[in-house]
């Protein structure tokens, strides 16, 4: 199975598609962590973060295909008190 992604992973639009919808989990996975810890509900995070509960559940299942803005996670990560980072990680270079 690794050998099958290492190849479609050469594909520039598969590996972009990838990337992609493993950004999108991972943010949906961050975000309902962040909220558990803070021992809120999705409605309670949805109210301190001026959004619906549809949204969080919507963005927490990260079957979403849109991606989040950083308006609404810097509004979430604000309603938890916490600081948004973004970054960038560089490829190794053999």
């Amino acid at each position: 199975m690794k050998d099958v992604l290492k190849r479609e992973l050469k594909d520039s639009e598969f590996s972009f598609y990838y990337q992609r919808e493993k950004a999108i989990s991972e943010i949906a996975q961050l975000v309902r962590d962040a909220r558990l810890r803070a021992g809120l509900t999705q409605a309670q995070l949805a109210e301190k973060a001026q959004s619906s509960q549809v949204v969080i559940a919507r963005l927490e299942s990260g079957s979403d295909d849109r991606v989040p803005s950083l308006d609404l996670l810097e509004q979430i990560a604000s309603a938890l008190k916490a600081k948004l980072l973004v970054r960038f990680e560089y490829k190794k270079v053999a």
